[in-house]
């Protein structure tokens, strides 16, 4: 089993379909543009987000003005819960990839239902197997080819949203950048913008300023699976 095999069979260690259900009935939908910012770095955890439709990205800013990828997240993911148990200011900010559908929960509300649902421990499990997995995905990548880590690393990006299956309307990308891309993969932006031209050229992607329209998912699973150059 593949490390992205582990992480779409992860999804189902989020919380239960009923307990899901439940906990977005608890807050009120918000709806954010692509690009748009949904949670901010630095702010107080008042609340925290439930994701139910689209992809965000997480990203630190660092004092010198760099930026770190933290991470991706899609439907059926929680945003923002850290700073809600901990009340301490969010360490990232939270960007959406795409039009996003989210459930806002006062973190008040948030932490008792946890708390009567006896949620604690199934959250911190799920916290600490996202950063295994993390980490097992980027050892893996770095023994694949280069053109063969981006692909699957927008593949992995596509399905955090769902099955896609062939003959789908193509896929598109905001506030994605190359910079952050390589971030992702382990490599120089330089690398990343090499390979993206030969995806461009398969016709898997299209790409435009910070913008990655996926085109045809089998192609770009067909370039994931190549583990040689």
């Amino acid at each position: 089993m593949t490390v992205d095999d582990r992480e779409a069979s992860g999804r189902g260690r989020r919380l239960a379909p009923d307990v899901w259900r439940e906990l977005c009935g608890l807050g009120v939908e918000r709806r954010y543009r692509a690009g748009g910012t949904m949670l901010r770095q630095g702010e107080s955890g008042t609340h925290l987000l439930a994701l139910t439709d689209g992809l965000v990205k997480v990203i630190r800013r660092e004092e010198s003005g760099e930026s770190t990828l933290l991470a991706f997240r899609g439907p059926g993911d929680l945003l923002g819960e850290v700073a809600v148990f901990d009340h301490q200011a969010r360490i990232a900010d939270v960007i959406a990839l795409r039009p996003c559908k989210a459930v806002m929960l006062e973190a008040e509300r948030f932490r008792a239902f946890v708390e009567d649902r006896g949620l604690v421990m199934e959250l911190m499990q799920q916290t600490l197997a996202r950063l295994r997995e993390s980490d097992l995905r980027h050892a893996e990548l770095q023994r694949l080819p280069l053109h063969t880590r981006l692909a699957r690393s927008l593949v992995r990006l596509a399905d955090l949203m769902g099955p896609v299956g062939a003959g789908a309307a193509p896929l598109r990308l905001t506030g994605l950048t190359q910079g952050e891309l390589a971030q992702a993969i382990g490599v120089t932006r330089n690398a990343v913008v090499g390979s993206l031209q030969e995806l461009r050229q398969a016709g898997a992607v299209e790409t435009g300023r910070r913008v990655i329209t996926i085109c045809d998912m089998e192609i770009l699973r067909m370039w994931a699976g190549r583990t040689t150059e």
